[in-house]
């Protein structure tokens, strides 16, 4: 049997491209990678569901207090933050209610001020130094781990007092290795795509259970608030 490769590039080999085989080693493509995505969340969400809970409690409780989530990251991390936050902003299910949040790549005239005048380094860190506060929330995304301008931001947000969140890949990075991520989350592939699906598909679960914790204290304060009055 001829190498998948051998069929996708036969031209490295000194052959011709052959129709139908070229279309049987792209759906085998097709078929592997699919397969790999499953398995790489499946063994993930084994490994992090209880810290994916906890997850969730800390940065519902960050809303309970009035606080604030910004999120950040670089390249398709970027747009992971950019959706993270929009998530929050603008709930696509009835009856969810707006939280706060804000990305922190979405101006890209200060990111280019930013980077242009003192370093791309600093790009995050000088929006918390004027935005955030003690409480709110830090959420970084990075497959590697490393990104300078997010650790930047972990320091100052450790500085601030705020709750740090993160997703990383391969095996955590700096995020990991720094200490200052209070909840972290590793997927643990070097292959970037597999862990930009499983976090896309992690933070989406992140935001169902914060709204759900949400939902049964909204649910408590009620109550305490009813007997409260009959007490009165």
């Amino acid at each position: 049997m001829m190498d998948p490769l051998q069929e996708l590039y036969p031209f490295l080999h000194g052959q011709a491209k052959n129709p139908q085989r070229e279309k049987m080693a792209l759906l085998e493509s097709v078929r592997q990678k699919s397969a790999e995505s499953r398995n790489v969340k499946a063994q993930f969400f084994a490994a992090h569901a209880e810290a994916l809970v906890s997850m969730a409690a800390a940065l519902a409780a960050v809303y309970q207090r009035g606080g604030m989530l910004y999120t950040m990251g670089n390249g398709g991390s970027s747009c992971d933050a950019d959706h993270l936050a929009v998530e929050f902003m603008h709930p696509v299910t009835t009856g969810r209610p707006a939280l706060a949040a804000h990305s922190l790549v979405s101006d890209r005239a200060m990111l280019t001020a930013v980077g242009n005048d003192v370093g791309f380094q600093h790009v995050f860190l000088r929006q918390l130094t004027a935005l955030a506060r003690s409480g709110d929330a830090l959420f970084g995304f990075s497959t590697s781990g490393n990104s300078a301008n997010l650790m930047a931001a972990y320091r100052k947000a450790r500085e601030t007092g705020m709750v740090t969140f993160g997703l990383a890949g391969m095996q955590g990075g700096e995020m990991q290795a720094s200490g200052l991520v209070d909840h972290l989350l590793v997927v643990a592939t070097d292959s970037i795509h597999r862990i930009q699906e499983c976090h896309v598909t992690t933070f989406h679960i992140l935001w169902d259970l914060v709204h759900t914790i949400l939902a049964d204290r909204r649910g408590d304060l009620r109550a305490e608030v009813t007997e409260d009055a009959l007490r009165g």
